[in-house]
């Protein structure tokens, strides 16, 4: 298939790229690179089915038109989004800008050529898990922040495509992803910089009282359920999550990625009024229609990481040298 990924360059894109291309298909990639780097995608430079890296920004209507008409696509995985929950309480326009009027732009384009969409939103549109059975697809939803509020509206937009056009469409909520190529500062996630904190020999810096809780997910397990959910078409029109279905809280996971070996000290939190206390995933609908289940455990994810942010030490000191 003829296959565009739209934030290709970043954290999840990469490995989505990475799996579409071992499966043999045509990728297009385009990315702003306003929070990831092409070099993301070096691993994949040589490869025969890599067909193009289009830095591009999707508000460029002219340019998304332009390259609607030179390439005819199949399948369209829209991941490309500003993800920082403080920096859309600090500038919710260009949140908005980038997640919503972006998408809807991406969508007139889809719904021409009825291109099918695979559009990435984000466990943080939920309330907290109402009981010990995870959070489903028909949880109760909370738009506590402007950027699960553009994602929410994106969302909407998207289905819409399904009712109004029939579009096939697909919106995926992975729950907290991490793993390699995740960036380890402000705009990383959790698991990133407590890992990379341990190895400067920083203190792990946990907002609040700690007990908040995340269903921990690893990247290359989301990006296969990310592309599955392209290739199936029993979930056109559906939204569908992905996770572990076990949660840990933020002390657990300081204590188990310090090991002893660096301080876990406690701050105010820069933004209590968006957190969400407890996150856990029911993913039983993904496991029904897609046969898709995690494989790493989080010991497995976390040691899989802290390898591959130790060897990015090494090549930042080889560098220089």
């Amino acid at each position: 298939m003829n296959i565009l990924v739209t934030g290709g360059t970043g954290f999840i894109g990469r490995w989505v790229v990475g799996r579409l291309l071992k499966d043999g298909q045509k990728v297009w990639v385009i990315d702003n690179l306003a929070n990831s780097s092409l070099d993301n995608l070096k691993e994949y430079s040589g490869n025969e089915h890599l067909q193009m890296v289009k830095i591009m920004d999707l508000k460029d209507r002219e340019s998304l038109i332009e390259l609607f008409r030179e390439t005819t696509f199949d399948l369209c995985y829209h991941l490309a989004a500003s993800i920082n929950v403080q920096d859309s309480i600090d500038d919710p326009e260009t949140t908005f800008n980038n997640d919503t009027i972006a998408t809807f732009y991406l969508l007139e384009e889809c719904r021409k050529q009825h291109v099918k969409i695979v559009f990435m939103s984000t466990c943080m549109v939920y309330a907290r898990a109402s009981d010990e059975h995870g959070i489903h697809e028909q949880s109760p939803i909370k738009p506590a922040s402007p950027y699960a509020g553009a994602k929410i509206a994106a969302e909407n937009m998207v289905l819409s495509y399904f009712f109004a056009y029939g579009l096939p469409v697909v919106v995926v909520r992975p729950f907290n992803t991490y793993g390699p190529y995740q960036k380890t500062g402000g705009e990383g996630g959790v698991v990133a910089i407590f890992i990379h904190n341990k190895l400067k020999g920083e203190p792990l810096n946990i907002y609040g009282d700690g007990t908040q809780s995340r269903d921990l997910l690893f990247v290359e397990d989301c990006a296969d359920f990310v592309v599955e959910a392209g290739y199936s078409d029993q979930l056109n029109g559906e939204i569908v999550n992905a996770g572990t279905g076990k949660d840990i809280s933020i002390n657990q996971l300081a204590e188990l990625i310090s090991a002893g070996k660096a301080p876990i000290h406690h701050i105010p939190h820069i933004h209590p009024q968006s957190e969400i206390q407890k996150l856990l995933c029911n993913y039983q609908k993904a496991e029904k229609i897609l046969s898709w289940t995690p494989k790493v455990t989080i010991e497995e994810g976390i040691k899989r990481t802290e390898n591959w942010i130790q060897s990015t030490f090494h090549r930042k000191d080889r560098s220089k040298s």
